[in-house]
């Protein structure tokens, strides 16, 4: 796998990663098992795309940016699907965190 194609995987992981964290907010503690399903199959997609980008990239950078589309991520959904508040100090936050995955980004290039 070349890197570009890594960093493809990687970012892919990271947006099944929030569509994941949905599915689990939507399986209700598990209560709900066609969510609950639909979070297992996620979770090995996710799981397995990030394994394929890590053969390529440093673990760190990886790392960081995977949890970073997936926290911000997750955090754009709460925001726009499930009504919770958007604050200028929780979008001041998630921004902090997007700069420093580009900074990460920039420095693994």
């Amino acid at each position: 796998m070349t890197a570009g194609w890594a960093w493809l995987a990687l970012i892919a992981s990271g947006v099944v990663d929030v569509a994941w964290a949905f599915s689990m907010k939507k399986a209700d503690g598990f209560r709900d098992t066609p969510w609950a399903l639909v979070s297992i199959v996620l979770l090995v997609v996710f799981v397995v795309l990030l394994i394929k980008a890590l053969e390529v990239l440093p673990l760190g950078t990886a790392y960081a940016v995977w949890t970073g589309i997936g926290a911000a991520g997750s955090v754009a959904v709460g925001i726009l699907i499930f009504g919770e508040p958007a604050t200028a100090a929780r979008l001041f936050w998630i921004a902090l965190v997007l700069a420093g995955i580009v900074g990460l980004k920039l420095q693994a290039a």
